[in-house]
């Protein structure tokens, strides 16, 4: 994943979303629209606009994460600054913000880009519209005391059929999160790769998978049954 800023890319509106009912985030919120206005930039708080050169996050990893999907609909660059209590996606701190923003504005910060999943539904003979996850797609049960059978595959091939409470898709960026609660690897940001860790398995053969994007055709699970 290319980590440069690209050419030509400059800032002449920027949108600012805060973690909801955190005072804290909307008084630094109400400090960084001054400093941008003061450089000449329009801000647009609390709202998401095609036309935004960035968006900035104030909050948490979960504040980031509602907003990924939007973003990366609209191609908008996003910055996480971390007022929350994990800051695995949200790294910067708040003392940190305007001098990263500065970077920014001057051309001499550095953009990485991130992978994301395209998740669809089928029902019968019908599709879903595409939902987009920064960090992962869980399948989980309903029922405490049935098992799941997931048959799971990849470029139009069985990989394995699972027999699980559960399976989650994770993204590298997303290794750190279910996949890791759930026994699965931590992985590179950098690294081209698609994460498949089953949740709380019955066999001991059950383990975590490792794909290369982008194939031919994505990986796909079908629930068998559940016992």
């Amino acid at each position: 994943m290319d980590s440069s800023s690209p050419p030509g890319f400059t800032v002449k509106k920027a949108g600012i979303i805060s973690k909801p009912g955190d005072t804290d985030a909307a008084a630094h919120a109400t400090a960084l629209m001054a400093w941008l206005s003061e450089r000449g930039i329009e801000c647009l708080a609390s709202a998401i606009e095609a036309d935004l050169d960035i968006l900035i996050i104030l909050g948490g990893d979960g504040t980031l994460l509602r907003i990924a999907e939007t973003a990366a609909r609209l191609s908008i660059p996003v910055i996480g600054i971390n007022l929350g209590n994990l800051g695995f996606l949200t790294e910067l701190t708040k003392d940190e913000s305007t001098e990263t923003l500065a970077a920014i504005l001057a051309g001499t910060a550095n953009m990485e880009h991130r992978s994301l999943l395209s998740t669809r539904l089928k029902s019968g003979s019908s599709w879903s519209a595409p939902r987009y996850a920064l960090n992962d797609v869980v399948i989980s049960k309903n029922a405490v005391d049935r098992l799941f059978y997931l048959a799971t595959g990849a470029d139009g091939r069985h990989i394995t059929t699972y027999r699980a409470d559960g399976l989650v898709f994770s993204t590298p960026t997303g290794s750190t999160a279910y996949n890791l609660s759930a026994g699965g690897p931590l992985v590179h940001p950098d690294l081209a790769a698609i994460l498949v860790t089953p949740i709380c398995p019955f066999m001991l053969s059950s383990r975590p998978i490792i794909l290369p994007p982008p194939p031919p055709s994505p990986p796909t699970t079908s629930p068998m049954k559940a016992t």
